[in-house]
């Protein structure tokens, strides 16, 4: 998986998450979690919308690089911002687990009207992202 540095700031209700490596890649929210979900969608639409539309990616710049260019101003901080892009081509994995698990699995599955993997694949996701 890939992760981006993003610069994080603001006060009382009104936050905001900008990635330097991706101008125009912004989030926003009245908690910095909020922020920091926005923009963990916002980069990976952006990016999506990059790789499909035929335009160049930018790669990830190290946080020292970051950091010694001066983007980082007082009273910010920074934040890692994951970015896991669809490939486009799905896979078959095995996995074990306890029965019971499986089961709920297939229930939750099923009250959202979605396939097993589906649900296990948004899980995954949504895990992966709240790092």
């Amino acid at each position: 998986m890939t992760y981006y540095v993003g610069i994080l700031d603001g006060a009382d209700d009104v936050w905001g998450v900008r990635i330097p490596d991706v101008p125009g890649c912004v989030g926003g929210g009245s908690t910095p979690d909020e922020a920091i979900a926005d923009v963990i969608i916002a980069l990976r639409d952006v990016m999506a919308h990059k790789r499909g539309g035929g335009f160049e990616v930018p790669l990830p710049s190290p946080l020292s690089a970051i950091l010694a260019s001066g983007e980082v101003e007082a009273g910010e901080t920074t934040v890692i911002v994951p970015l896991a892009l669809d490939s486009g081509r799905t896979v078959r994995a095995n996995l074990t687990m306890d029965a019971g698990l499986l089961e709920a699995i297939d229930e939750a599955a099923a009250l959202r009207g979605v396939a097993r993997s589906a649900f296990v694949a948004s899980a995954a996701r949504e895990k992966i992202e709240a790092q």
